[in-house]
């Protein structure tokens, strides 16, 4: 099991949000965001930051680092972590599963991650049997997109999406946010855009419409 940070808003959670941070951070690095989510006692919310294993990172010269599959290079032609990606994905599980032993069903449990942290949430729930609330992918691609028809389930067709990027992201280019969009779309998922005048990061103003956005996944 994954090592976790955990907020609780109010006594007695009767939700979750998951939130994966991107490469080279730590579980800590959005904790500081829940107070401008949900004021106190507003909601009863678990936050569950996890903390990615640390793992050589190919385009980072193989350096170890927090990082949650290898990354070897930002092209989307380059070569992908398959095997990185498919081990995450059931440590994302045994986190979902937790939160249900601790009384919170799958449907009120929403998967977030910011840059690599939201590709994994990209990756996982179109493959996830159960229905989940919501996803928040923030600068973020769509990995895996050739194995996507083969794998993909049901159970989260209809599952609301919120995207949002920087527009002078130079890490990840906002292209590749967009790309990612418009093929969820074309799949037919529900995925609501949004872009600001920021780089590789997070706004007061994106915050806010995740904000409203869980409020309306998690009423």
């Amino acid at each position: 099991m994954l090592e976790t940070i955990e907020v609780e808003t109010a006594a007695k959670p009767n939700a979750a949000v998951i939130w994966l941070h991107g490469l080279g951070a730590d579980g800590h690095d959005f904790e500081p965001i829940v107070p401008e989510i949900v004021r106190r006692a507003e909601r009863a919310w678990r936050f569950v930051f996890p903390n990615a294993p640390v793992r050589p990172v190919t385009i980072n010269g193989g350096m170890s680092m927090r990082a949650w599959y290898d990354l070897k290079g930002l092209d989307r032609k380059a070569a992908e972590d398959v095997t990185g990606f498919r081990d995450t994905d059931v440590q994302i599980r045994q986190l979902i599963a937790k939160e249900g032993e601790r009384g919170i069903p799958t449907n009120r449990i929403v998967l977030a991650g910011f840059s690599q942290g939201g590709a994994v949430t990209l990756y996982t729930v179109p493959r996830f049997p159960e229905k989940l609330a919501g996803v928040v992918a923030l600068s973020c691609y769509l990995p895996r997109e050739s194995s996507f028809s083969a794998e993909r389930v049901p159970a989260n067709n209809g599952t609301p999406i919120f995207m949002a990027h920087g527009q002078g992201d130079p890490v990840l280019p906002m292209g590749l946010g967009v790309q990612s969009r418009d093929f969820l779309k074309a799949q037919g998922y529900s995925v609501e855009w949004h872009d600001y005048p920021m780089a590789h990061a997070v706004c007061a103003a994106e915050i806010a419409d995740v904000r409203e956005f869980l409020f309306r996944v998690l009423p």
